[in-house]
């Protein structure tokens, strides 16, 4: 039989951790918890759950900040984000830390179930994928995840967010095709319920400054007008 999938969950409302403890459990998921972003952290780190629901708002430390110093040390697993409806959570700066999805209080347990599994499953693709891209002066390192530029008989390594790696590799593997912004959206984030073009494009802008020699004239990551992007090698 094969093993459970691991998933933490960081909540510091215990009526909500009932709620979430008791749904994946039927689901088939083994859950691990933490009441604050300190524990939260030091169990993602140590336990290495397949996924973690991580509310924003926590004692000790925000979800925010457990999320970045999670991709700090090198854990890739997918992050869900939890927010009150009322809260001012802005969207692009969550994935700028290394967020993979969010979902809004109150919610259905249909909806997170149908998140969670998304998110696994693409992770699971991420983790499959371990032929490493070349183009121009750069190899993108699928296994240690990481961008090397070389320079000569020199190789330096670019730094690369969670976020901006995901979306160079989705651009790389689907090289030459005209890629809408919605189908980047949702097959790198699965930003379905509430893909914004803002997002994308300003994780575009950012690597476009890392790989390109002039990334107002870039010769990599195309934008084709009405439709999206298409990279070239």
């Amino acid at each position: 039989m094969p093993d459970k999938e691991k998933i933490l969950i960081v909540e510091d409302e215990e009526v909500i951790m009932m709620g979430l403890r008791e749904n994946l459990a039927v689901a088939g998921y083994e859950v691990l918890e933490a009441t604050t972003g300190t524990e939260g952290l030091e169990k993602g780190i140590k336990q290495r759950p397949d996924l973690i629901l991580l509310d924003l708002m926590l004692p000790g430390m925000s979800g925010y900040e457990v999320c970045r110093e999670l991709r700090d040390k090198g854990m890739h697993m997918p992050v869900i984000m939890l927010t009150a409806r009322q809260e001012d959570f802005d969207k692009l700066h969550g994935f700028e830390m290394g967020a993979d999805d969010y979902v809004t209080k109150p919610f259905s347990v249909e909806e997170l179930l149908a998140r969670v599994h998304a998110n696994l499953m693409r992770g699971e693709r991420r983790k499959d994928q371990s032929e490493n891209f070349e183009f121009g002066n750069f190899i993108l390192d699928m296994a240690s995840r990481l961008l090397k530029k070389k320079n000569g008989s020199k190789v330096e390594d670019i730094t690369l967010t969670k976020t901006e790696f995901d979306l160079l590799a989705y651009f790389c593997a689907n090289e030459g095709k005209a890629l809408s912004r919605d189908t980047v959206m949702n097959d790198v984030w699965g930003m379905e319920y509430y893909g914004t073009q803002r997002s994308l494009d300003s994780f575009v802008a950012a690597l476009r400054h890392k790989i390109e020699t002039d990334s107002s004239k870039p010769k990599h990551i195309l934008t084709v007008h009405g439709v999206g992007y298409k990279f070239a090698s």
